[in-house]
Formats: C-alpha cells, sequence, structure tokens
C-alpha cells in the first residue's frame, strides 16, 4: 500500500478511535464531575465542626489522580492502551464502590480513600486524548483531542443527572446511591473500551520515529514546551480552585445543593461543549490564540464572581470558567504535543500530567481553605494575578519565536 493510501487509511482509523474515547469519556468521565460536584458536599455532611477540611475529598480525587499518571503510563506500555484504559474504568468502579460504603459507615477519610481510587481511574481517562493522537495524521490532532474531549458535554449531562435521581436513595444516609452510580458507570465503561482496536504506528512522511529520545532536560527546557505546560496547569489549576469551592460557597450563600449541582452541570457542559468547534478555532487563529482567549475567559469569570452573590453570578462565572478552561488547556495541550517525539512520549505525558495534577491536587485544598478562611471573593480575586502571568509567558513566547525565526534574515 502507498504512503498516499496510508494517509486516508489512517485518519478514517483515528476517526473511528477517538469516537469510541469519546464515548468513554461520557461515561466513564462522569465519574470525576460526580466526584467534584458532590466530594466537597458529601466532605462537609460527613464532618463534624471543623468544616475547613470539606473539600479534602476532592483534593483526594486530584491526588490520586496525579499519582495514577505514572504508573498508568507505564502499565499502558505492558499491556497495551486498550487494556489499560479497561483497568481503569474498573478502578474507577470500586473507588466509587468505596467512597459509597464510607458514607454508610459515616467514616471521612474512607471517603477520602474512596475518591483518591476515583482519581487513580480518572488518571487513565486522561489518556484518552493522547491515545487518540497515536495514530493521527498531523492535520487530524487538534481534532482528535477535541473529539474526545466532546465526549465531556455528555458526562455533564450523565454525572450531574445521576446526582439528583440518586443522591437521596439511601435516605438518612446522604450521597450513598450517587456513588453507587460511579461504579456502574465504570463497569459500562469497560465494555465500550474494550470496542478499541489500537493498531501499531502507521508511517507517515512526517514521521520522526527514527530520531532517538533526548534528555528529559532537553525536552523541558524548550520555551515552547515549558510555557504549554504553564498555560495548561494555570488553566486546570483555577478551574480546580474554584470549582471545587463554588458549591461550598453557593450553599454558604442560602442556595440548595440542587441548585448547586445544576451550576456545576453548567459549568461542566460549558468545560466540554466547545470541544465541538475547538479543534476548528485551533487550526484557523492558531493555538496560542486561543490559549490565550481561554485565559481572558477565565479574568471574566473572576469579574463576574466579584460582582456579587446572586445566583446569576455563580451560574455565569462557572459557564466563564469552564469556555475559559476548555480553549485553555486543549491549545496548551496541543502545542505540548508539538514539542517531543514519539520515542519520547511516554515520559513526557507521565510527566506533563503528574506535574498538572498534583497541582491541580494542591489548588483543589487550598480552595476549601482559602474559602473557610477568606471567602468566595479572595478566591476569584487570585484567578486575576495568576492568569496575567500565564498571558505575559504566552506574549515572551511569541516574541522569542518572531525573533528567533528573523535571526537568519539578519
Amino acid at each position: 500500500m502507498s504512503l498516499s493510501q496510508l494517509i486516508p487509511a489512517a485518519e478514517t482509523e483515528a476517526k473511528r478511535t477517538a469516537l469510541i474515547l469519546a464515548a468513554a469519556q461520557a461515561i466513564v468521565g462522569s465519574a470525576p464531575s460526580i466526584a467534584i460536584s458532590m466530594g466537597g458536599l458529601a466532605g462537609h455532611y460527613l464532618l463534624g465542626l471543623d468544616k475547613s477540611l470539606a473539600t479534602a475529598p476532592v483534593t483526594g480525587f486530584a491526588l490520586g489522580t496525579a499519582l495514577g499518571m505514572l504508573p498508568a503510563a507505564a502499565l499502558m506500555r505492558r499491556i497495551g492502551r486498550r487494556y489499560g484504559f479497561m483497568a481503569g474504568a474498573g478502578v474507577t468502579s470500586l473507588g466509587g464502590i468505596v467512597a459509597a460504603l464510607a458514607l454508610f459507615r459515616g467514616d471521612f477519610w474512607l471517603f477520602v480513600a474512596g475518591l483518591l481510587v476515583i482519581g487513580l481511574g480518572s488518571a487513565f481517562v486522561q489518556q484518552y486524548r493522547f491515545a487518540a493522537t497515536d495514530n493521527a495524521p498531523s492535520s487530524f490532532k487538534p481534532k482528535a483531542v477535541s473529539w474526545v474531549l466532546t465526549g465531556g458535554v455528555f458526562a455533564a449531562i450523565i454525572g450531574p443527572t445521576a446526582v439528583i435521581y440518586t443522591r437521596t436513595l439511601f435516605e438518612p444516609v446522604m450521597f450513598a446511591g450517587s456513588f453507587l452510580a460511579v461504579g456502574v458507570i465504570g463497569v459500562l465503561g469497560i465494555g465500550i473500551l474494550s470496542l478499541l482496536r489500537l493498531q501499531s504506528h502507521v508511517a507517515t512522511a512526517a514521521d520522526d520515529d527514527d530520531l532517538p529520545a533526548r534528555p528529559l532536560g532537553a525536552i523541558i527546557s524548550q520555551p515552547r514546551f515549558f510555557v504549554a505546560l504553564f498555560c495548561a496547569i494555570v488553566s486546570y489549576a483555577l478551574m480546580s480552585f474554584v470549582m471545587t469551592g463554588a458549591p461550598l460557597a453557593m450553599v454558604g450563600c442560602g442556595f440548595s445543593a440542587d441548585e448547586a449541582t445544576l451550576g456545576i452541570q453548567w459549568h461542566v457542559l460549558a468545560m466540554f461543549g466547545p470541544s465541538f468547534f475547538t479543534g476548528r478555532l485551533i487550526s484557523r487563529f492558531g493555538k496560542e490564540a486561543i490559549v490565550a482567549a481561554g485565559l481572558l475567559l477565565l479574568l471574566a469569570c473572576a469579574g463576574v464572581a466579584l460582582a456579587g452573590i446572586e445566583l446569576w453570578n455563580f451560574w455565569l462565572a462557572l459557564i466563564l470558567l469552564g469556555v475559559g478552561w476548555n480553549f485553555g488547556f486543549i491549545g496548551a495541550t496541543t502545542m505540548v504535543t508539538e514539542t517531543y517525539r514519539r520515542s519520547e512520549k511516554g515520559k513526557i505525558e507521565g510527566l506533563h500530567d503528574f506535574l498538572l495534577f498534583g497541582t491541580v491536587a494542591i489548588a483543589s485544598l487550598m480552595s476549601g481553605k482559602m474559602l473557610t478562611a477568606f471567602g468566595w471573593d479572595v478566591l476569584n480575586w487570585i484567578v486575576i494575578p495568576v492568569s496575567a502571568a500565564c498571558l505575559l509567558a504566552l506574549a515572551a513566547l511569541g516574541l522569542h519565536e518572531r525573533r528567533r525565526v528573523s535571526l537568519p534574515a539578519q
């Protein structure tokens, strides 16, 4: 088969893979939305007088995701992406069962452990977007990432809907039904992921498989890699920082748990809804422009949140937060994929997500402590200088790359 025939065949297979991974994102990816939206409220329910640790379960989830990154990557190198992803869905299911058991027993720290296990399963979900680009032609890679994250639109519906219908299922033991639903979600994910048929790499004219892997220091010292990683971390950590505290802040302002859950649902829809067209926007305007737009939306989120504490302030701020995350994170992820060779992808993807979710874990823990100590406004004031610093780094990268391109002409 000629190269001209291989490329369309590779794109067709890449589309099939992306669709299956998008379906898995919709099902297994709904577990994190349940853990995040209910983790803080359930933690508040289990705690005694000291509520400052209410977001510790969400921190456990984020920490589990961070800790699971390198083992998940290592496991998939050993047994393959397909079986690795199925194992990850099984871990998600186990975490949901442990969390539900903790709620029945009234055991706060066992509940934290259950969410940590759900986070370990989520580490595999984070690899879906990378798996979608493995055999994709370069022109399809941004769309492949976008397609997979589009599954999050359905996760945004499935997760909060499951919460609303199962939250009081075992009343007076609140929230236990929601986490038993996570157990079912993981089993369904195993079935979907079994349909994958990930193939060995298809050679293309732009392939660099024959190039040796560089030392880790040489890769991470690239200005483009550093700024892309910084933008990804800022987009995700600020999103987690504000989102984790939002349900507690809403309940503290007199709104119901269902209103807080619906706010998170709108937020998650806003996180993944733009994925239908984010890939096209990146192709048209460039990755850097979309990342910058995402950071500006995070600043707008902070502005709306600081403008008042009406229901519309919370919901609109959460929507802007979600769209800002989408643009910032997808754009930055695509930038990162340009900075390493296929021979380097295992260690770089694992390091990228370990640093990313390690920071997210810290952000989620600090969210509860900052909210308890200083209030909702301070959480949003913090967004402003951090986003501005990221915008400055992005601008500096643009100047550096333009200067480098102009050097031969001098």
